[in-house]
């Protein structure tokens, strides 16, 4: 990038417009994005260095020498007006050629609220974030946060692989799934790969929502039943029929009728603790109770997320799901496991969080991490199921299945794969725990420390050991000071919700210590 031979004022904003015309037609890669300002200012530097050389050696010919200099050094002096990581920050964005505008935080913020005016955000400042790698996420100044929360992108913010395999489709194909198209195909065999032998019939579709909806109409047409069994702050999506059954979401006294509640499996907190003998079984036993409750309309389904996150991440003994897989069936219901929050490896031990209790659901639910941030979503069901529902009534999603989405979606199992995800979720998350564990002898702010692999919940509470949300609400606002981002969940909202991506390695885990001890230092 050459200076020209007149100084000239607005010197970044025109290289800006020059390396947007050479990226339109030759991308550079982020890493060679982020040298191009050290690059030009090497360049720039050398051309002044050169020409005082050569105005020395050739003094008679000093005007021709120093004819790019007057550029190259105002360029320079606007670099370092600037300061070279904001002109570094210019350049890489030059590169990425966005296709919106970059707005102040607080003008997005207002423009946001005008736009979408129930759509909530997270923290009291919002974070505003322009691009994510790995496990970190970046705001417009370049300041890194650590993703401690996301469970979409479970092998990482961007990962190269599922960019390249989504770029690579949509330069192909982009459609629905009327069509007959090989990446669908792949994506329910490889689905099906992975569970029981008994799920053999695969749909995708684009959300969790709209899989657990879809699992209530099969259900409801399998049972000829009409009543629904959930835990009592559990969440299973938005549409009308998931809110219903999403106590989380539930306005004071909205309990639809067809719907029954059972305490969730809470060791620390509930009525039944872990110390005490046969306490799973005695939460199951409340499955009896809620199938009674819904009287006429009959018990057509239980849905359980197996870490029970929305409850406060529970993650009970494999004895649990055994013992209501069991009860369910006796009483003529079917069991859906929803693993939108805890599938995909999170747990460490299989891919699937149900799996280690040896059971097999009659339907499992697939979601927001299926596609690393790219919308799909799955039912994998017993097709014996499906021959209740009439021929005539199309299962079908317009977008559900498309080839980019399944692109996405086989491109996340294979690095799951090679890259030893789960195993990761394993290491790493018992890395994690233990470094909780310390923290909790340390801090009595800290009740409980619970969870599997990558998905954890620390339990925050008061002198009387009664749950602090206050207290939950001022660390996760603390952690965000620190470049820490995480969440509250549980029926009080005082656990802290730990969900980062799948490759979060014991560094980030450490970082992550660091901070949280900070903030409960603080409290």
């Amino acid at each position: 990038m050459r200076a020209s031979s007149s100084a000239r004022d607005d010197s970044i904003e025109a290289a800006g417009t020059i390396i947007g015309g050479y990226v339109s037609v030759t991308p550079l890669e982020d890493e060679e994005a982020a040298l191009l300002a050290d690059l030009v200012t090497a360049r720039l530097a050398t051309e002044v260095t050169v020409t005082a050389w050569r105005h020395r050696l050739y003094p008679d010919n000093a005007a021709y020498a120093a004819s790019g200099e007057p550029g190259a050094r105002a360029f320079l002096d606007a670099i370092e007006a600037m300061g070279i990581d904001a002109a570094a920050r210019r350049f890489r964005e030059a590169c990425r050629q966005l296709p919106y505008r970059r707005s102040a935080t607080s003008t997005l913020l207002e423009r946001r609220r005008r736009a979408l005016p129930r759509s909530p955000l997270f923290y009291s400042r919002p974070v505003h974030l322009v691009r994510g790698e790995g496990v970190w996420l970046f705001d417009p100044d370049d300041r890194r946060y650590l993703d401690c929360y996301n469970n979409v992108a479970v092998v990482g913010h961007s990962h190269p692989q599922v960019v390249q395999a989504v770029t690579q489709q949509q330069e192909l194909l982009a459609t629905h799934s009327r069509y007959l198209h090989e990446a669908i195909v792949e994506l329910a065999e490889r689905l099906q790969s992975t569970l029981p032998p008994e799920l053999d019939a695969v749909m995708v579709v684009n959300s969790g929502s709209e899989a657990n909806d879809l699992a209530w109409r099969i259900a409801r047409a399998a049972t000829g039943r009409a009543g629904a069994v959930v835990t009592a702050y559990a969440y299973h999506g938005l549409t009308e029929a998931t809110h219903a059954l999403s106590p989380e979401e539930w306005a004071r006294g909205e309990q639809p009728a067809h719907v029954a509640t059972i305490p969730a499996p809470d060791g620390y907190r509930g009525p039944y603790r872990r110390e005490d003998d046969g306490w799973v079984q005695r939460y199951a036993a409340h499955i009896d109770d809620a199938a009674r409750a819904l009287g006429d309309r009959g018990f057509a389904a239980i849905y359980l997320d197996p870490a029970f996150t929305a409850d406060g991440i529970l993650s009970p003994p494999p004895t649990y799901l055994r013992e209501a897989a069991r009860r369910a069936r006796t009483l003529g219901g079917l069991l859906v496991a929803d693993e939108v929050q805890a599938g995909h490896g999170r747990s460490g031990t299989h891919l699937w969080s149900f799996q280690p209790s040896g059971i097999t659901p009659d339907m499992v639910v697939m979601g927001k991490p299926m596609g690393n941030g790219f919308p799909i979503a799955a039912l994998a069901v017993r097709s014996q199921l499906l021959q209740a529902v009439p021929e005539e009534v199309e299962l079908f999603s317009t977008f559900g299945g498309n080839p980019v989405a399944c692109a996405a979606a086989l491109a996340v199992l294979a690095v799951i794969e090679e890259q030893g995800l789960v195993a990761n979720a394993a290491e790493v998350g018992s890395y994690l725990r233990h470094g909780l564990l310390t923290l909790a002898e340390r801090h009595p702010l800290i009740g409980d420390v619970r969870g599997e692999g990558l998905l954890l919940g620390v339990e925050l509470v008061d002198a009387a050991r009664g749950p602090d949300a206050a207290e939950a609400r001022k660390v996760t606002e603390a952690m965000r000071e620190r470049g820490i981002l995480l969440s509250a969940t549980g029926p009080a909202g005082n656990v802290l919700k730990i969900r980062p991506p799948l490759v979060f390695r014991r560094q980030h885990a450490d970082l992550f210590l660091h901070a949280l001890d900070e903030a409960l230092a603080s409290s």
